[in-house]
């Protein structure tokens, strides 16, 4: 599936290749704290999809608590995350992540990883009140 992606600010433009089955949730203490969030879902591309047509994201490397380094990419004006790779000026994949994409509705995940870390209110929010808007 072709997609494009923006930051939130419009300076960093892309498009992909992605293939749906490769969508993910993760649950790890990084991407918690990384995405702001409970959790961040992400597409698998392989580097030679991916085209960056607007924009020159800004990188941070994080290491793992294994050495694994990371490239974290995003806006430096208004921080939207885009992608994470391997930190190599050639990687061979660039994860997505689905925010950023104008087809983010139709990519759902297709499976969860690194469960344990998940934060057990996350889990299921089918019981909270569904509201259109804002809520006060």
């Amino acid at each position: 599936m072709n997609v494009q992606g923006a930051c939130h600010c419009g300076r960093i433009r892309y498009e992909a290749e992605v293939d749906p089955e490769k969508v993910a949730l993760c649950n790890c203490t990084d991407c918690q704290v990384l995405s702001g969030t409970a959790y961040r879902v992400s597409a698998t591309v392989p580097a030679a999809s991916f085209r960056l047509l607007a924009g020159t994201p800004k990188v941070y490397v994080k290491t793992a608590e294994s050495g694994t380094r990371r490239r974290q990419s995003f806006c430096e004006h208004c921080g939207t995350p885009i992608a994470s790779s391997a930190d190599s000026d050639t990687p061979p994949a660039y994860s997505l992540r689905i925010g950023p994409l104008a087809q983010r509705a139709l990519l759902p995940p297709r499976r969860r990883q690194w469960c344990r870390s998940a934060l057990d209110w996350s889990q299921d929010l089918s019981a909270l009140p569904a509201v259109e808007g804002q809520a006060t």
